[in-house]
C-alpha cells in the first residue's frame, strides 16, 4: 500500500505524477528528450539503459514498463529479459554492453564509473554523447526508481498491462502518455 494517498489508484510513477503534475511535466520532458529525442542510440537501446538500471535497483514498476517499451521498440522481449539477467551474455553489441556496464555502475554510485569503463565504451565505438547520455539516463532512472519505491507505489503483476502501456508510450512519448488513461483503468 502506498505511503501516501494517490488519486485514481494509478500504479508506479504514473500515480505520483497524477498526484503532483507540476513536477511530472519537467521529469517527463527530460525523459522524453533522453529516451526519444534525436540520437545515435536508438530509442530501444536507450530504453534498455533505463530498464537495466531499474532492474539493478529492483524497481519492479520501472523495469517492467521500460522493459516493455524497449521490447516494443526492439521487437524482442527475450533480449530485454536477457539484458536484465546477464548483460555480458545478452545479444547486444559490445558497445551496448560497455554502456550498460557504465549504467550499472551509476546505479551503485556515480564514483563507481572508472576511466577503464569509459575506455572500454570508447574502444567499442561509443561517442562522448552516448557516454554522457548513458550516465544521465542512469542517474535520472535512479531518481525515478527511488521516487517510485520510496513512496511504496504499487505495480501490476500482469505483463499485458505493461505491453499495452508500452504501445501508448512508444507511439506518443512520455509527455502525452502521462495524461493518457491506462487501458486497465
Amino acid at each position: 500500500m502506498p505511503h501516501i494517498s494517490i488519486p485514481n489508484g494509478l500504479p508506479g510513477i504514473r500515480g505520483l505524477m497524477n498526484y503532483r503534475p507540476e513536477t511530472a511535466a519537467p521529469i517527463n520532458e527530460l525523459v522524453d528528450v533522453l529516451l526519444r529525442g534525436e540520437h545515435t542510440l536508438s530509442p530501444g537501446e536507450r530504453e534498455l539503459v533505463a530498464t537495466y538500471v531499474s532492474s539493478a535497483n529492483d524497481c519492479r514498476y520501472c523495469h517492467s514498463i521500460h522493459g516493455a517499451i524497449a521490447a516494443r521498440h526492439l521487437d524482442d522481449e527475450q533480449l530485454v529479459a536477457d539484458v536484465k539477467c546477464d548483460v555480458e551474455h545478452a545479444n547486444v553489441s559490445e558497445k551496448m554492453k560497455a554502456l550498460l556496464a557504465i549504467a550499472g555502475k551509476v546505479a551503485v554510485g556515480g564514483k563507481q564509473v572508472t576511466t577503464d569503463d569509459i575506455a572500454r565504451a570508447r574502444a567499442n565505438g561509443a561517442t562522448d554523447l552516448e557516454i554522457h547520455d548513458t550516465v544521465l539516463i542512469a542517474a535520472v532512472f535512479c531518481m525515478c526508481n527511488r521516487y517510485v519505491d520510496g513512496l511504496a507505489t504499487w505495480a501490476p503483476d500482469d505483463p499485458d498491462f505493461y505491453r499495452q502501456r508500452a504501445a501508448i508510450v512508444a507511439e506518443h512519448g512520455y509527455i502525452m502518455a502521462v495524461v493518457t488513461p491506462s487501458p486497465n483503468k
